[in-house]
């Protein structure tokens, strides 16, 4: 199944060396930055890389977020496919396969990234080991899972003069996914209709129990 799943960030690469904090002070500042996001919408550019750093997949789309707990990951290119929770469940959709999988939403924040942003900000003290790297606006975040039962090894989330433009991901093979955002819209008003999904007639429904 192509569907794309959980969210990562671009990396970019500094010329010069950014300044380490210390764990607390990094997690109270990450937290200082999530906490007043109540929605997030953005275009996305995501890619995929091998741990040589080839490119796997390339795909791009739109993203919107209410906390707690509700989101829409849409891939427009290069073909269609949604990722939409409405608080309680998960959707994924691929209109390809005429397939939709749902699923019990995983509160447990140390599982998907995008559970960690539309979550409560304060369960990344508890779940992550926090750094922080700063090089003039641009302020970037490495969190590393406490608990082993996650589905990546560590994250980065990259915020440019206090707004979130990119995450990503690496997962034990050495595997990287980079999303970068853009035209970003921070507590703007979010249809809830957006949070909601009515199965295509003739679609298979898959439906996985707690």
């Amino acid at each position: 199944m192509k569907l794309i799943k959980s969210l990562a960030v671009l990396g970019v690469a500094l010329m010069v060396p950014m300044l380490a904090h210390a764990d607390e002070e990094a997690a109270e500042r990450l937290t200082h930055l999530l906490e007043p996001l109540k929605t997030y919408s953005a275009d996305f550019d995501q890619q995929i890389l091998d741990g040589s750093g080839q490119r796997l997949q390339e795909a791009s789309g739109h993203i919107w977020l209410s906390r707690p707990g509700q989101f829409r990951w849409e891939v427009e290119a290069p073909y269609h496919q949604v990722v939409v929770s409405n608080g309680q469940e998960v959707y994924l959709y691929d209109p390809d396969l005429e397939q939709v999988t749902i699923q019990p939403l995983d509160t447990r924040v140390t599982h998907t990234p995008a559970l960690l942003l539309s979550g409560k900000a304060n369960a990344l003290t508890e779940n992550y080991e926090v750094s922080r790297q700063q090089q003039g606006t641009t302020e970037t975040f490495t969190l590393l899972p406490k608990s082993p039962d996650t589905l990546f090894e560590d994250l980065k989330l990259t915020f440019r003069g206090e707004q979130l433009r990119g995450l990503q991901m690496s997962d034990s093979t050495g595997q990287r996914t980079a999303i970068a955002f853009a035209d970003v819209e921070a507590n703007a008003p979010v249809e809830s209709s957006r949070f909601e999904f009515n199965v295509p007639e003739g679609t298979d429904v898959i439906q996985e129990a707690h």
